[in-house]
């Protein structure tokens, strides 16, 4: 396989950083990019010193000039306490990020990958969730800047397929986890995992009836590099993610018996246009990439938990 140029954006975060790894395993060289908002320089000190791997610390609100072969653009705050923090930012960085990185992709006719969420569908009002779905998204919500903001940058890079012919790819991700997550990440699972490490009551809001479909990382980085890898003609968006389906209060127990921890849970009120159930249909991916994750929750679990532990000794 020929050695590629590729950017990756949010390449210091959860994902990001799990991407350039791989990606220089494969022997690619590889510029991360990264305004570390978010993002860690510790996830990726073990790469610092590889000559294909190239850190610029730079926000993409400000346009930037690196010819690559590929670009997977990660970046933005993708919890509700981060990209809540200054929805303006958060907004800004989905459009106009967005659109310079397409500016880049088009001088350079570079293929680029867009990292686009299940949050596009809003709280669904079908289930499972597949990719004709059109979504149930409060636009003036205080989830709006995230929801709105990628299903913004959705239409922009179908609008620069359509119009200059870009090679684009889209694909939604549903919630994914694993070693690498900022303990202060401020979703689910490391909520949970470090409320059970530290012996503290499990904070579950509403009556923990809500669901959620878990996907572990590694899974997660293979579906996306190989809908980067897949033929020109199909753009997605396209579901990734693992479609077993849990409750938030399965999840909370299932840490707690995982870690043999004394934590109780308590419940607080859920906040507002939670998604009351998420599962992707990964039928198009299935038959699009030949994907589907292989990790199961239990076995993801463990190791991101292990990972914890190393992190709070």
């Amino acid at each position: 396989m020929k050695a590629k140029k590729v950017l990756v954006t949010g390449g210091s975060g959860f994902l990001g950083s799990h991407l350039c790894r791989f990606l220089l395993n494969e022997g690619h060289e590889v510029f991360c990019i990264d305004n570390l908002y978010t993002g860690r320089k510790e996830n990726i000190e073990d790469l610092t010193g590889n000559e294909r791997f190239t850190f610029i610390l730079h926000d993409i609100v400000q346009p930037i000039d690196i010819e690559a072969d590929e670009i997977y653009h990660l970046a933005c705050p993708a919890s509700p306490p981060h990209y809540q923090l200054d929805p303006v930012k958060t907004l800004t960085t989905n459009f106009i990020g967005s659109l310079n990185l397409l500016e880049l992709a088009k001088k350079y006719n570079s293929k680029i990958l867009f990292a686009s969420t299940s949050e596009v569908y809003g709280d669904p009002l079908i289930h499972p969730q597949k990719e004709s779905y059109n979504g149930n998204v409060n636009s003036i919500g205080p989830r709006a800047c995230y929801d709105e903001g990628k299903r913004c940058a959705e239409s922009l890079f179908f609008e620069y397929y359509r119009q200059h012919h870009l090679n684009i790819r889209v694909i939604r991700i549903f919630n994914t986890y694993g070693p690498g997550m900022a303990l202060n990440d401020g979703r689910v699972v490391s909520n949970f995992i470090l409320q059970a490490l530290k012996g503290k009551d499990l904070t579950v809001y509403g009556d923990g009836s809500q669901t959620r479909s878990f996907c572990f990382v590694d899974d997660l980085i293979s579906g996306m590099v190989s809908m980067m890898n897949t033929k020109k003609d199909f753009t997605g968006p396209v579901n990734l993610g693992n479609p077993a389906e849990v409750t938030v209060l399965e999840l909370a127990n299932k840490i707690i018996d995982l870690i043999g921890s004394s934590s109780k849970i308590t419940f607080l009120p859920i906040p507002k246009d939670d998604p009351s159930r998420r599962k992707p249909d990964i039928s198009l991916a299935k038959e699009q990439l030949n994907w589907m994750p292989a990790v199961t929750l239990d076995e993801g679990l463990k190791k991101t938990i292990e990972y914890f532990k190393s992190e709070t000794k």
